[in-house]
């Protein structure tokens, strides 16, 4: 059963919006949700091209205490990083990818992310 599936492409500003919020619309395209014919195991999200990454806004008190985390699997391997020392762009693919379902899809989704 081969589907025909029709992507099209989304330029979303990020000047003046909140990283949450952009991330929340990326994700739901991503995945195809704004699409009538959704369906959870077919990948049928479209392309998303995300212009002035560095006018984004942070609520709060986030680039000092936010932080991002991930070990090695050896000991001693949990690397920290605060939400200051990543880039806006970095910011933006991490927010979406923690927004999509954690599974085969994830990747060929992120796949169509695009930031600029």
């Amino acid at each position: 059963m081969a589907q025909q599936v029709n992507r099209e492409k989304h330029t979303l500003d990020a000047s003046g919006q909140v990283l949450g919020r952009l991330a929340t619309q990326i994700a739901m395209i991503l995945m195809g949700k704004n699409k009538p014919s959704y369906m959870t195991y077919i990948d049928m999200g479209d392309f998303v091209d995300v212009i002035n990454v560095d006018k984004i806004e942070v609520t709060g008190a986030k680039l000092d205490f936010k932080l991002y985390q991930h070990h090695s699997n050896y000991p001693g391997g949990l690397k920290t990083k605060k939400m200051k020392e990543l880039s806006k762009t970095e910011w933006v693919k991490r927010a979406v990818m923690n927004m999509l379902p954690k599974n085969k899809l994830r990747i060929e989704r992120m796949k169509r992310l695009k930031i600029s």
